[in-house]
């Protein structure tokens, strides 16, 4: 998974490990050998893609795909979608919700936040593939600012 010539590095924000396994064996089947950069805590993965001054800076020229699971030990994914979603640098980074709740209500809130696509575990793992292969698609046409 490239996007325009640059490698697309994969941020996975999950703290059960065996769910972290799971995903990271189901992006592999799915034929993406990318980077995955896994988080146990929100505040980890804030530090990783806004930069510990939260300034998001850090990430202005890198090509992230956040795999975000709204229920961690810390703080909400949702706060976490947010933050990546309102900062300059980061707005149009891809987040992909991977969580247990299918409430509606959640579900709508982080589509109106800006999340690209919404998988409530467990998943159906032909659906999860095929999420990560529309990501790769959806990454070959994304702009990333400068």
């Amino acid at each position: 998974m490239k996007a325009t010539g640059k490698e697309v590095t994969i941020v996975m924000v999950e703290d059960d490990e065996g769910h972290a396994r799971l995903i990271e064996k189901n992006v592999r089947r799915a034929g993406v050998n990318n980077e995955i950069v896994p988080f146990a805590t929100g505040n980890e993965a804030l530090d990783f893609v806004l930069g510990p001054d939260r300034s998001g800076l850090v990430s202005a020229d890198r090509y992230l795909l956040i795999l975000l699971d709204l229920n961690l030990p810390d703080m909400s994914g949702i706060d976490i979608l947010e933050r990546i979603k309102s900062n300059e640098y980061t707005k149009r980074l891809p987040v992909v919700i991977l969580t247990t709740t299918d409430d509606e209500r959640e579900i709508q809130r982080c589509y109106d936040l800006g999340a690209n696509v919404y998988i409530t575990k467990p998943v159906d793992y032909d659906n999860f593939a095929n999420a990560i292969r529309q990501l790769g698609l959806f990454f070959s046409v994304i702009q990333i600012p400068q």
